[in-house]
């Protein structure tokens, strides 16, 4: 017997994302967190050809610092272990890099995309109304991007099976968070459908 989608097990709002309303953001997929990335590689990548297939923006973010003025809490947090310009591990993992350009590159030094950056300015200029959240790490990086689109305005759509973290206790727990006050949950076949326009009626 076919596993139900990924998305079934939170679910509580039902909805498709508008083509000509949304822009999908890749967070955070660079070297050092391939680890958790590798294994929704494929996922990402064909999350971002879809979009790009349907003319919908794309954008990516890196996380790296660049001197302890942007460390923020996050420098006490993580005992300065953090992400610094200009390292290997900063970078986009290479299959990722490969399908950005430059213009679609946000860099950032907190858990939230829109923080100190011009993303928010970016998705304006393009008539962005909804987001869908892709990437690493699930319950910091972009969770904390979804709940800040929400606050703005955003509809936020959040990927179930092209977001990955350390560990699945924290996964389904944003998962669950994310279905109850802040996100439609969908996963690659989901989005595809309802890009294509097979899914569900709004």
């Amino acid at each position: 017997m076919a596993s139900s989608p990924s998305y079934k097990k939170y679910e509580i709002r039902k909805r498709d994302p508008n083509p000509k309303a949304a822009a999908l953001l890749v967070i955070d997929m660079q070297n050092y967190f391939s680890s958790m990335a590798g294994p929704i590689l494929t996922n990402a990548i064909a999350t971002v050809n879809l979009c790009r297939q349907a003319s919908i923006p794309v954008f990516f973010t890196r996380h790296c610092h660049k001197s302890p003025a942007d460390y923020g809490m996050l420098g006490e947090w993580w005992d300065n272990d953090l992400l610094f310009d200009g390292t290997v591990d900063s970078e986009l993992i290479p299959e990722i890099e490969r399908l950005s350009k430059p213009d679609e590159v946000v860099e950032k030094n907190t858990y939230s995309a829109f923080e100190n950056t011009r993303l928010q300015e970016m998705l304006a200029e393009r008539g962005v109304e909804e987001v869908i959240i892709t990437g690493v790490m699930t319950n910091l990086c972009c969770e904390t991007t979804a709940r800040a689109a929400f606050v703005k305005g955003y509809r936020v759509f959040f990927s179930t099976d092209a977001t990955a973290t350390s560990d699945s206790e924290l996964h389904e727990a944003t998962l669950k968070n994310m279905a109850t006050g802040f996100a439609y949950l969908v996963d690659c076949k989901r989005l595809q459908q309802g890009i294509s326009g097979n899914g569900m009626k709004k």
